[in-house]
């Protein structure tokens, strides 16, 4: 494949991307069989793992979408969190688990709970493909964990270097020549 000439090591393989979904699917399915959430998709890096995650829950749930930045083109999260799309329901008195490609420094997932919060939802839970705990800016766990890894810079299955990257089916960590030039 011509953009795996970028990437310096797979990190989490497509095989194991799909055993982590399914796994983690099964857990949420068994706390969310009568709760009827909405999944709430953080844009745009949410895209792949949300999409096969929810092939796999066992309930009925109802979707929303939010754009969330604060990375903004760079290869570390900034603490301008920025909400370009906001989501299109209400969520007072809902269940949300929020579905993230990943969670890194905990800046935007903060800002996104706390706005939720306000809107006085019932309960917020995270599933996320990966964790950085080493990258945590604020202290902050997601309940549910596919894979942790180190404090690297990741692209693919949803992670991006400039809106590129996204398309590749693994997790791999991107040369550092590709952004240092």
């Amino acid at each position: 494949m011509f953009l795996d000439q970028d990437i310096a090591q797979v990190l989490v393989s497509q095989t194991q991307i799909e055993k982590e979904t399914k796994r983690l699917a099964a857990e949420v399915s068994n706390d969310y069989k009568d709760k009827y959430p909405i999944v709430v998709g953080l844009l745009k890096g949410c895209i792949p793992f949300m999409s096969d995650l929810i092939k796999h829950l066992d309930f009925h749930l109802e979707m929303g979408f939010m754009d969330v930045s604060s990375y903004h083109g760079g290869t570390e999260s900034t603490v301008d969190v920025k909400i370009e799309k906001d989501l299109s329901m209400p969520v007072k008195d809902r269940h949300i688990l929020i579905a993230e490609d990943i969670v890194d420094s905990g800046r935007t997932l903060n800002a996104v709970i706390n706005l939720l919060r306000s809107r006085g939802a019932k309960s917020i839970e995270v599933v996320t493909m990966l964790d950085k705990p080493e990258g945590r800016k604020i202290d902050y766990k997601p309940k549910y964990i596919g894979v942790s890894i180190p404090k690297v810079f990741v692209v693919g299955y949803g992670l991006d270097y400039q809106e590129r990257y996204r398309n590749v089916p693994y997790v791999g960590i991107l040369k550092p020549k590709v952004y240092e030039t």
